[in-house]
């Protein structure tokens, strides 16, 4: 985000966060409580307001850079598709403390979890990343398992970062537009183990989403949440392009690459996939 823009208010956020979950649950990217959602704030926000109740808590893993920052979480087990109609029962806001060990968590009246998301480290582990290495005081990240991408993770061949986008890029013209710097392979690992949060760390920095093989993604955005859900949404529709043409026989020839660079050449987008 950048400093001439307006920042989001706390209000804005939360409804974000709700409208994100839902469209996430409209795409089938999330069954019962899978997925989960965080946002970054760098600035001072006022939490108490939202969420009264506060309680000491270690971080699962140390996040210095965002000390003095703020990040909303979803809790373990809600289901995305209710956050929209109750937010304040399934979000939480932590308060890095100045060690970069700790936080306050401060929750609602109305809460409805006893934890943060099980894939709070890997949240964290992101926005510690970029805000250390970038300096950004905003970003959003969405954890979602659309079943297209995941399915075709589940074929060997495509558990490669190359061959996966010289696949999905192919089917729209707005594919390598809104992703351009790709989507990046990571091989199965288990859930919230620290191998996991180590891979998805390093293959955020070079990719806005990342594809946990026989999971799910996660996705980032220092513009907004809508952003980092744009980047699931367009990901999926090409790994449905992708399914339908495996199940027809492999009768589409797709767009050529000579089409794509024409088009990344006409919105004057740089990627190492043209």
């Amino acid at each position: 985000m950048t400093h001439d823009q307006p920042k989001p208010t706390l209000d804005e956020l939360i409804a974000q966060i709700g409208e994100a979950g839902a469209r996430i649950c409209d795409i089938d990217a999330s069954e019962a409580g899978a997925g989960n959602i965080s946002v970054y704030l760098g600035w001072e926000a006022e939490v108490r307001r939202h969420f009264p109740h506060a309680e000491e808590i270690s971080l699962p893993d140390p996040a210095p850079a965002l000390a003095g920052g703020t990040v909303l979480a979803t809790g373990s087990g809600r289901r995305l598709r209710q956050i929209k109609d109750e937010p304040l029962a399934s979000i939480g806001a932590v308060r890095v403390h100045e060690d970069g060990l700790t936080g306050t968590l401060y929750t609602s009246n109305v809460r409805r979890f006893e934890r943060l998301t099980s894939e709070f480290n890997s949240h964290l582990a992101v926005h510690q990343d970029h805000v250390e290495r970038r300096g950004i005081d905003f970003q959003a990240v969405v954890h979602a398992q659309p079943p297209h991408l995941t399915y075709l993770s589940h074929i060997p061949a495509y558990r490669d970062t190359d061959r996966m986008n010289r696949a999905i890029l192919r089917w729209e013209p707005e594919t390598i537009v809104s992703l351009s710097q790709g989507i990046g392979v990571l091989e199965f690992m288990i859930p919230g183990s620290a191998e996991m949060g180590a891979a998805n760390v390093e293959g955020l920095r070079a990719h806005e989403i990342t594809l946990w093989s026989k999971h799910g993604t996660m996705s980032r955005s220092d513009v907004s949440v809508y952003r980092a859900v744009d980047r699931v949404e367009y990901a999926e529709t090409a790994a449905k392009y992708e399914y339908m043409d495996i199940v027809a026989g492999g009768l589409a020839e797709g767009l050529t690459r000579e089409e794509i660079s024409s088009v990344a050449s006409t919105f004057a987008i740089q990627s190492r996939w043209l």
